[in-house]
């Protein structure tokens, strides 16, 4: 054999060693599955296609969880009431009971305070045209006698249905709300002559709302008022 052959034959089997190296361990590489951006971090065949969290530390994740708001709860309520929401919320698409009792809640708080500091303009708007005047009037008598009411919504312990319906294309819910109110009834010279702030006491209220079913206007207003 001339040194040529031996030389070409070397250089072949070098070749020959550099080309298995190389496709086998591509081949080796294409047998293991690769973790898509989508899968779990096992990445096994068959295991389900889930989307990948947004980078967050623990504590972060924790307080994102905290923040997020409550879901929205429906009072328990009496047959006929089922019966007169869902009337309601057949005629009007647009009403939701349990968006309505937080938003009861919150115009329940804004009413009291309006009348406790004498808001007549706020009342104006929250209110029908009979209660306005019965907030009015007891605002102006107050004001007639020097006093100021110093008074505190502590809590709304319970907001309940007590009855609901459609009457003459006018929607009605009556609600009755059980809070604690501390109440201080306050002189021309700002000198306490009844109540107290250390002590609230238990306050039962039953209000009726309402608003025409066809009025572009959502609001509701309040059209009555009662003591439970």
């Amino acid at each position: 054999m001339t040194p040529e052959i031996v030389i070409l034959a070397m250089i072949a089997a070098f070749l020959g060693l550099r080309l298995y190296s190389v496709l086998g361990r591509r081949a080796e590489h294409e047998e293991e599955p690769i973790q898509g951006r989508f899968e779990g971090r096992q990445g096994q065949p068959g295991a389900p296609r889930v989307q990948a969290p947004p980078r967050a530390d623990q504590r972060g994740d924790e307080r994102a969880r905290a923040e997020q708001p409550r879901p929205r709860t429906v009072p328990l309520a009496p047959p006929a009431v089922e019966r007169g929401l869902a009337e309601i919320a057949q005629v009007d698409r647009r009403f939701d009971p349990a968006a309505f009792v937080e938003g009861a809640r919150g115009a329940y708080r804004m009413i009291l305070e309006a009348f406790w500091r004498g808001d007549k303009a706020e009342l104006r708007s929250l209110c029908d045209d009979d209660v306005y005047e019965g907030f009015a009037q007891a605002i102006d008598a107050r004001a007639a006698a020097g006093e100021t009411l110093d008074n505190r919504l502590v809590r709304i312990e319970e907001v309940a249905f007590a009855s609901a319906g459609i009457e003459n294309g006018f929607a009605r819910i009556t609600l009755r709300f059980r809070s604690d109110i501390a109440a201080v009834t306050r002189d021309a010279q700002g000198q306490v002559v009844a109540g107290s702030l250390d002590d609230a006491i238990e306050a039962v209220d039953v209000w009726t709302f309402g608003r025409a079913v066809n009025s572009a206007d959502p609001d509701w207003l309040l059209e009555e008022t009662d003591e439970g």
